[in-house]
């Protein structure tokens, strides 16, 4: 098969990683791509939220099957564009991609098919959210309704911060995604991420993991898209698993389809879980980033077969093979990170890095320049590690992080401290 894979992040290396593991992938394409990314794969300039552009690429390249990465290309509709020229895609339409694009219509279906979540309210001016927020005092949490890169939530520990991240809101830090906001109850427990694949019918769970968003150690500081990764969650027992299948993905996923906008791709749920019982803090319709990265590690090249068979409509016939294994991935960041950073350090360090089943730096925001790698973007590199225990892995994965010649990467040296 000529495979293409859109997006050019951690989480697209992770994807590229595992496919090419399966002798059913003959040629890879990654668009935009990026400096790892390209030493194991084609890489094309392609506007991969322009649906024409895409399937018109597709057609010229031959190419059988597309993965599409990250939320904005679903929520512009790219998968309807494969979809009607007749190309096998993996990736929810825009209608079902709006579980993610919009956190205000999640809220909305949960209430619809009973699925247990946070209270509520969406607000589309600042004076009646602060107000709303006075009332119900604090912690609250305050989220830009639309698709924000991950960063357009803030946990208010006081009245006064979930104002000031209103104003900031209905300011326009956010652009388009903060013209509305909802405002939903502050929720205790620990949190995980359940991955499942659903074809508009069937639902296959893939596996879980833990994030960790604060930038700063012990969970403390700003959020960010993600500073590491493990899987499995711990968190998330068999029974956990078991009954958040079938009181909140299930539901989700029947009430999709009687909406007439069948689910069909990845669903990320984070769940908030408490004394065994969990709720729903969103949904993502692609795979996370990092967690997809432990995922793929410890998927392999099985995740081609489970992905072709969600996009045919034939996941009741698969199921999952899992080593009794765990993952960790470390993210390394440009230091300033949420916040604002420099681009253009060379990273050093990397072609000594051991590269195998059990061991893989997966680039994030990287480039090349004059032969080197060089550090373009916020999140730059996963240093990700596989073991027998979570220990092993975590050792593994903090002796890679040792050996990258970058002193403007931070990172937190506590991945994996819950389970732990």
């Amino acid at each position: 098969m000529n495979i293409l894979i859109l997006g050019g992040g951690g989480r697209e290396h992770a994807l590229a990683w595992a496919v090419l593991q399966n002798p059913k992938c003959d040629r890879l394409i990654v668009a935009p791509g990026n400096a790892g990314i390209a030493m194991i794969a084609e890489c094309a300039a392609l506007d991969t939220e322009d649906g024409e552009a895409v399937v018109g690429f597709a057609v010229e390249e031959s190419i059988d099957f597309v993965i599409i990465g990250p939320e904005a290309p679903l929520a512009a509709g790219v998968a309807d564009a494969l979809a009607e020229a007749g190309i096998l895609v993996f990736g929810p339409s825009a209608a079902a991609a709006r579980l993610e694009a919009s956190k205000g219509f999640t809220k909305e279906v949960c209430d619809a098919c009973g699925a247990p979540t946070a209270a509520w309210a969406r607000f589309t001016d600042a004076a009646a959210a602060k107000d709303y927020v006075a009332a119900q005092g604090a912690p609250i949490v305050v989220k830009a309704d639309g698709l924000a890169a991950g960063k357009g939530v803030v946990v208010a520990e006081t009245v006064a911060e979930a104002q000031a991240a209103i104003d900031e809101m209905f300011g326009g830090a956010f652009g388009a995604a903060g013209a509305e906001v909802v405002i939903e109850e502050f929720m205790t427990g620990e949190e995980a991420s359940f991955f499942i694949l659903s074809d508009g019918e069937s639902v296959l769970p893939i596996g879980t993991a833990q994030d960790h968003k604060r930038i700063g150690e012990g969970d403390t500081g700003p959020n960010t898209g993600g500073m590491g990764a493990y899987s499995p969650a711990p968190v998330l027992s068999d029974d956990v698993a078991a009954r958040a299948l079938a009181e909140i993905v299930e539901p989700t996923v029947a009430e999709m389809a009687r909406r007439g906008t069948p689910y069909r791709g990845v669903l990320y749920a984070g769940l908030m879980i408490e004394g065994g019982v969990s709720r729903l803090v969103e949904y993502n319709v692609r795979f996370g980033d990092p967690e997809c990265q432990v995922l793929m590690m410890r998927l392999g090249g099985q995740a081609l077969d489970l992905m072709l068979a969600c996009a045919e409509g034939r996941l009741k016939e698969m199921s999952v093979t899992w080593a009794a294994d765990h993952a960790m991935t470390v993210v390394m960041a440009a230091k300033g990170y949420p916040g604002s950073y420099g681009k253009g350090d060379v990273i050093g360090g990397l072609e000594a890095l051991p590269e195998d089943s059990h061991h893989m730096v997966f680039h994030a925001g990287t480039a090349s320049r004059e032969g080197a790698v060089v550090a373009n973007g916020g999140r730059v590199l996963n240093v990700t590690a596989r073991g027998a225990t979570l220990q092993e892995a975590r050792e593994r994965a903090y002796g890679m992080v040792e050996g990258v010649d970058w002193p403007g990467g931070v990172y937190r040296r506590d991945i994996g401290w819950r389970a732990l």
